[in-house]
């Protein structure tokens, strides 16, 4: 069977550090090892609050992003998802025989809801996402710790359907970073580095100035303690 690894990432604006070293450095990585499969997520970015003008430069502006980070389109592929109608296909298919108690104790659907309210593409996002996956029968998705839910669920979808029409879809195996699976936000330790931060100071923009990056991180959270040390509970900032 074919070594394949799929990830993606939705176009809503600028990338950051830790898309840097949480999903690009280990897609060119993998490149060696796996027949990669990288995806603009567009049709999972319009289930939050956009502009579909910016959606439109943002989709380009993360595919160049893509290759200057170093994947190879002679090794890997990448695309949009909007341009694969069947990625919608599979997920009604998948959806018709999901039990509906799972997707009800997604917790980002939990999360994202108190931010948009309550909307089917929220609620459904995870049914998308497994199809995403299952399309391409990739046998491996590298995953950060907010998303491992999601590819359990993937898995349990894909077994669901395996047991009832035969060994259609690979099982997928979760793949761990070994370094930077969460970088944290400047400003707050226990929380992830994220691009929608409304503090500024948070977050490390890819293409920023470095005179504003090297700011941001002299006013970084540290920690007031006499002695450096590795405590997550107690020095998260560390």
């Amino acid at each position: 069977m074919t070594k394949r690894v799929f990830s993606g990432m939705q176009p809503t604006g600028s990338v950051h550090l830790g898309n840097l070293i949480g999903a690009f450095n280990n897609w060119v990585s993998m490149q060696d090892e796996y027949e990669g499969i990288y995806c603009v997520v567009d049709l999972h970015a319009i289930t939050m609050p956009h502009d579909p003008a910016e959606l439109r430069v943002n989709r380009t502006y993360l595919a160049k992003a893509f290759l200057a980070a170093g994947v190879d389109p002679e090794r890997s592929l990448i695309y949009r998802q909007a341009d694969v109608p069947q990625h919608a296909e599979l997920m009604w298919i998948l959806g018709a025989d999901t039990p509906f108690g799972p997707l009800t104790r997604m917790t980002q659907f939990k999360d994202k809801s108190e931010k948009a309210g309550e909307r089917f593409g929220l609620f459904a996002y995870p049914l998308l996402q497994a199809a995403d996956i299952l399309i391409h029968k990739a046998t491996a998705v590298p995953v950060g710790d907010d998303q491992t839910q999601h590819l359990e669920l993937t898995r349990d979808i894909a077994q669901r359907f395996n047991g009832m029409y035969g060994e259609v879809f690979p099982v997928p195996e979760r793949i761990t970073p070994e370094i930077g699976a969460r970088v944290m936000s400047l400003q707050d330790p226990t929380s992830k580095m994220s691009k929608s931060d409304p503090d500024q100071s948070a977050t490390v923009m890819l293409f920023e100035d470095p005179t504003k990056v090297m700011k941001k991180f002299k006013r970084a959270v540290t920690d007031s303690g006499s002695e450096v040390r590795y405590d997550w509970d107690e020095k998260p900032g560390i």
